[in-house]
């Protein structure tokens, strides 16, 4: 069975992207997206409504990454210290070789490659680094952009889970998109 050890923290870098840890400073920006019921249509979470909710969800993020669960890293550009979006692997199933990615930008930085690239070089990561044998994503089957993101860093779809999970009074449908190391 796999083992995790995200101390010390892991910073990546691509061609445009450092991927770092997320802090306390990031509340604003991390405000901006949880709180953005565009960015947050198809992810089943309640929207955050105060910094508190923010710095809660900044405090779980820590807490994963301390206890080797879970692991999130800020996206920003290089030459600007302001996070824009992050990244990181949600759910981890050490037993199974396996993980789930997730990420959300901010919708100004949409349409710019900077999701595939991140992507990409955390599957790399994934697939080097922590010895995973398949990362899988987990999208609303209506998250076009999403789709196109996977489909770009080489995911193929899966499975499509008909009303699944329960959310708010509706069943919502999911999809499953994976990579397996070569």
């Amino acid at each position: 069975m796999l083992e995790f050890n995200f101390s010390p923290f892991p910073v990546i870098e691509t061609e445009r992207l450092i991927l770092n840890r997320i802090t306390e400073k990031d509340v604003s920006e991390i405000f901006a997206l949880r709180s953005n019921p565009e960015i947050m249509k198809y992810i089943p979470r309640p929207l955050a409504k105060t910094t508190d909710d923010a710095l809660e969800h900044i405090q779980m993020i820590k807490d994963k990454i301390e206890t080797n669960t879970g692991i999130n890293w800020a996206i920003r550009l290089k030459n600007d210290p302001k996070l824009f979006g992050f990244i990181g692997f949600y759910r981890l199933q050490p037993e199974n070789y396996r993980a789930e990615i997730g990420y959300m930008i901010l919708p100004e930085f949409h349409g710019k490659g900077f999701v595939p690239e991140a992507v990409k070089r955390l599957t790399k990561y994934g697939f080097e680094d922590l010895k995973l044998h398949s990362i899988e994503a987990v999208i609303d089957p209506e998250n076009y952009a999403s789709e196109k993101v996977l489909q770009k860093c080489d995911f193929i779809k899966e499975a499509h889970f008909k009303e699944s999970d329960f959310y708010e009074g509706k069943f919502l449908d999911k999809v499953i998109y994976s990579l397996l190391d070569k």
